[in-house]
C-alpha cells in the first residue's frame, strides 16, 4: 500500500494542483495539518480520485464551522481532530500536527509509523520499529515544496519535491 502523506498546505492551491497526479497514485492520503480554508480540502479531496483521506488538525484552520460541512459531504474524507491512529495495510499509523507530540507517539514504540507536520521540515528518523516522518510543506514558504510516499510493504519513504 502506497500513502501520500502532506502537510502545511497553507492554501497553497497551485503546488497541490500540481502534485494532484502524483497523490492520485497513492492507495490512500495522509493530510498532517494546515490546509487553512474549506476550498483547498474540496481539491485535495477531489483529487485524491475518491480514495480516502485522513485528516488532522492543525493550528492554523481557517472556517472550522464552514470546513466541518464540508467534510460532512465528502465521503472519501476523514476528519480525525487533533490525533488519528490508523490501521494502514496491518501497520499502526499515527497523525498529529505537532513534533513533540509525534515524537513521544513514535518513543512509545507502539506505532509503524508516526506523522506531522507543523515546523515545514522533511524529515525521517526512525525510532527503534518506527518511521517518525514530516512530509515537509507543500506552500513552500522555506523554499522546498515537499510530501511524502510511505511504502507500507517496504516500510520506506519517498520524498516528493513538487515544481
Amino acid at each position: 500500500m502506497r500513502l501520500a502523506i502532506l502537510s502545511d498546505i497553507h492554501d497553497n492551491i497551485w503546488k497541490l494542483d500540481a502534485a494532484l497526479p502524483q497523490i492520485a497514485e497513492a492507495d490512500a492520503v495522509i493530510f498532517c495539518g494546515d490546509l487553512c480554508s474549506p476550498f483547498t480540502l474540496l481539491r485535495l479531496a477531489g483529487g485524491a480520485a475518491g480514495k480516502p483521506v485522513h485528516v488532522v488538525w492543525g493550528n492554523n484552520e481557517g472556517d472550522v464551522r464552514l470546513m466541518l460541512k464540508v467534510i460532512a459531504d465528502l465521503s472519501n474524507v476523514t476528519l480525525h481532530g487533533q490525533l488519528a491512529e490508523l490501521d494502514c495495510d496491518g501497520l499502526r499509523v499515527a497523525v498529529n500536527h505537532y513534533p513533540e507530540i509525534a515524537r513521544g507517539l513514535a518513543a512509545s514504540g507502539w506505532y509503524d509509523l508516526v506523522c506531522y507536520g507543523h515546523d515545514h521540515k522533511a524529515f525521517e528518523e526512525r525510532l527503534g520499529d518506527t518511521v517518525l516522518l514530516n512530509p515537509g510543506e507543500m506552500m513552500g514558504m522555506y523554499g522546498r515544496s515537499t510530501f511524502a510516499v510511505f511504502d507500507t510493504a517496504t516500510r520506506t519513504v519517498t520524498f516528493v519535491e513538487i515544481q
